[in-house]
């Protein structure tokens, strides 16, 4: 796949098929966020990847999965059967300083898990607190994020944005997803 097809096919997905995912795939999404940019090149960010039922079911109650769809409670058998956490060691670098650090390792990820037909959703509304002790993760690891992978049950739809960036579900259930127009993003200097 082309990055750039790629770029324009990914969607944020928020039900899944309960096929697990291989081990492979998910180490290949892994190095694809070691392989990232990052700043100064510290390299600060750890990855653990949850597929256990059990942990996954720790980390259930503690995801919000989609702010603009309140009414929306997604049941455990739509989630996702992998997650990757992403994680910041901070005897290499300060948590406040690597947003820009998980966000390139984060959309790595999210291209190649396209590339290999895997749905993604990039959690940050979640109880980081109660994660980390859920997984018994050391102190000096802080949570950035988590990626939630599998295959999707569901599409996404890209539309020009009229009226409000939210997101929502058409009839089928799939998601639609407004942006911006190029018109109103592309500022000629």
């Amino acid at each position: 796949m082309e990055v750039y097809e790629a770029i324009k096919k990914r969607r944020t997905i928020r039900r899944f098929e309960q096929t697990p995912v291989p081990a492979n795939a998910l180490e290949t999404l892994v190095d694809s966020a070691r392989l990232a940019p990052f700043g100064a090149n510290l390299q600060p960010l750890k990855y653990g990847i949850v597929t256990d039922e059990d942990k996954r079911k720790l980390l259930f109650p503690h995801i919000k999965y989609a702010g603009y769809l309140p009414d929306w409670d997604p049941s455990f058998e739509e989630c996702p059967t992998a997650f990757i956490v992403i994680m910041n060691d901070t005897s290499i670098k300060p948590t406040d300083k690597t947003e820009c650090d998980s966000g390139a390792a984060v959309m790595s990820m999210c291209l190649a898990a396209e590339d290999l037909g895997l749905g993604t959703c990039w959690l940050g509304a979640i109880d980081r607190a109660e994660i980390k002790k859920a997984l018994n993760i050391d102190d000096k690891y802080d949570i950035t994020y988590l990626l939630g992978v599998g295959y999707p049950a569901q599409t996404g739809k890209v539309y020009d944005m009229t009226d409000s960036v939210k997101y929502d579900f058409d009839e089928n259930g799939n998601v639609r997803v407004p942006k911006r127009p190029m018109s109103e993003v592309l500022i000629k200097l």
